[in-house]
């Protein structure tokens, strides 16, 4: 009897803690559903309170972890360097981190680590992630899009710095040696790395304009540290303006594209900065 009473009373309490863990998976549920709410409303605080109590009732409730980081994501701006900004980056790649424990392969987690770490500067973080999203998705443009407007703002304000001590503008040759050898093998690698990786990036999209657009200033990347070879700088600087032609011609496509009766509407595009 003893026996019996106790095995009784060992199901007795699974059934008690199964029933209250469903109980707290129904309201990690409702705090999301709250949570989504708040968040479609801009109440990032609100969303992020209702995210919080939903992964503690659910610590393996994914969305809820996607949301909160994303909720902390949105508070972070910037450029700004204070403690409190800083800290919603850190907290939201704390939670993006903690989805991919439960999911490996979650894309979204990947590539809001490494949209953090670009905003933050840490370019190095940033390609690191980028990477990881190439190797779970080969297919994915904007993973090597990414790493290639890296590589570009890595060569392009040491190089504009190195010009503005010479007093050089912008399309004024370099004519200081050192210098020019200086930045060729500092830059040389990243600039190569960068046109492969936007070549591929329209091989995966044709239409690619922001793609073509940063091809262009890679181009002329590489032209400016040319310095001792005339015909190549030349010949690059001729590819490049053949780029700027491409990215036009595309934006025309495009936009001839979604003519209709309302008018034109364009998606969004991030303009990469001009040369």
């Amino acid at each position: 009897m003893k026996q019996g009473t106790r095995i009784a009373a060992v199901m007795a309490l699974a059934a008690l803690v199964s029933l209250a863990a469903g109980c707290n998976k129904l309201k990690a549920r409702d705090q999301l559903n709250k949570g989504v709410q708040q968040y479609k409303a801009a109440h990032y605080d609100e969303a992020i309170d209702h995210f919080k109590q939903a992964v503690e009732l659910d610590p393996r409730l994914l969305n809820a972890r996607l949301y909160l980081a994303t909720a902390y994501a949105q508070q972070y701006v910037p450029g700004v360097d204070s403690p409190d900004n800083n800290r919603n980056a850190e907290l939201a790649i704390e939670q993006f981190q903690e989805v991919l424990k439960l999911d490996q392969r979650n894309l979204n987690s990947l590539k809001g680590i490494a949209a953090l770490y670009f905003q933050m500067k840490k370019f190095d973080q940033s390609k690191e992630f980028q990477r990881q999203v190439i190797q779970k998705d080969p297919n994915d443009p904007e993973a090597y899009y990414s790493i290639a407007v890296i590589d570009w703002t890595q060569t392009y304000v040491p190089r504009m710095e190195e010009r503005a001590k010479l007093g050089l503008r912008s399309d004024e040759p370099l004519k200081d040696k050192k210098v020019c050898a200086a930045i060729r093998e500092r830059n040389q690698e990243k600039v190569e790395e960068g046109m492969d990786m936007l070549k591929k990036s329209i091989q995966l999209r044709p239409d690619y304009e922001d793609a073509m657009a940063y091809l262009n200033l890679m181009y002329r990347e590489r032209a400016d540290y040319e310095c001792e070879d005339l015909d190549a700088r030349a010949a690059d600087y001729k590819t490049a303006d053949e780029w700027v032609e491409k990215t036009m011609a595309t934006k025309k496509a495009k936009a001839a594209k979604q003519t209709g009766p309302g008018g034109i509407t364009l998606e969004p595009n991030q303009a990469p900065p001009p040369e």
